[in-house]
């Protein structure tokens, strides 16, 4: 093993020993996990079928047949639920993915060249942050329509500055680096001294924002979906299913229909939150072991 690798090799371990003191984090890890892997094997295990109607039980309450009972048109709420927590999780993560490959280039690119492109760029991530993020993702998935691909692709695009304004500014710190300037003295490309020197040592805080971010979309969605405006029945996200809260009724009488979406969205949320938190406290070389 050469010296390089075991320093490379120390760092990691390192970060997984400061991670896995985080016990919020850990648990939020696998909280997460097993989350995905329910939602994506589940189905097929028990056949669950979120659109079939069981004309018998319209509103019904949870019983043996129906675990978390039925909606106001006899649908499978565990079903729903089921599918909903994939389709939520789908949009955001695929959405954090967008802003992701859409801002990292940018700001990567900014910070290293400067000059027209950094004010070209600097500028459009004020003007996009300058609107108010909900309104417009409304009129878009208005006009757009309102398709799990179309709110996923909304969210993600609208999401790209604070991705951009993060590498930017970590890319300008590290570009004056020692180890940058010798690369360029030597006559390395400009694109092998981004990947292979920059981009590697600027992308901490870009991972940490991704974890944050994927939350912040799911809320949208969640959001958008409440309001009627975002993933559209009968295709089912946590969202559209919390829509029925809006019934006093439902509120008060059939919390069945709404109180379990409502509980792990939260808690879905808070653990990505938690998870983004014991990522940072691990890449931080600062914090002790």
């Amino acid at each position: 093993m050469t010296k390089k690798q075991a320093i490379k090799g120390s760092y990691f371990q390192d970060v997984k020993q400061r991670f896995l003191h985080h016990k919020l984090a850990v648990f939020a890890l696998a909280f997460l996990t097993m989350e995905v892997i329910l939602v994506v094997f589940l189905p097929r295990l028990m056949h669950l079928d979120p659109y079939s109607l069981d004309v018998m039980a319209f509103g019904a309450a949870p019983s043996a047949k129906h675990l978390l009972g039925t909606d106001d048109v006899g649908r499978d709420m565990f079903s729903r639920l089921v599918f909903g927590g994939r389709i939520s999780l789908t949009v955001g993560i695929c959405s954090a993915i967008i802003s992701l490959m859409v801002g990292v280039p940018l700001g990567l690119l900014a910070g290293y060249y400067r000059g027209p492109f950094e004010m070209i760029v600097m500028r459009l991530s004020d003007i996009f942050m300058s609107f108010p993020s909900m309104i417009l993702i409304l009129v878009l998935a208005s006009v757009l329509g309102q398709s799990v691909a179309t709110i996923t692709v909304v969210i993600g695009v609208l999401g790209w500055p604070e991705f951009a304004r993060l590498i930017y500014a970590s890319t300008l710190s590290v570009r004056e680096k020692d180890y940058v300037e010798s690369a360029k003295a030597i006559g390395t490309r400009n694109g092998t001294v981004l990947l292979r020197y920059i981009l590697p040592n600027a992308s901490a805080p870009v991972i940490i924002a991704f974890t944050f971010r994927t939350a912040q979309a799911i809320i949208t969605e969640s959001s958008l979906s409440f309001l009627g405006l975002g993933v559209q029945p009968p295709v089912a996200s946590w969202g559209n299913i919390l829509y029925y809260a809006q019934s006093i009724s439902v509120l008060s009488n059939k919390v069945w229909m709404w109180l379990p979406a409502g509980m792990l969205l939260i808690f879905t949320v808070l653990c990505i939150n938690f998870l983004g938190d014991g990522v940072r406290d691990a890449l931080d070389t600062k914090m002790s072991i």
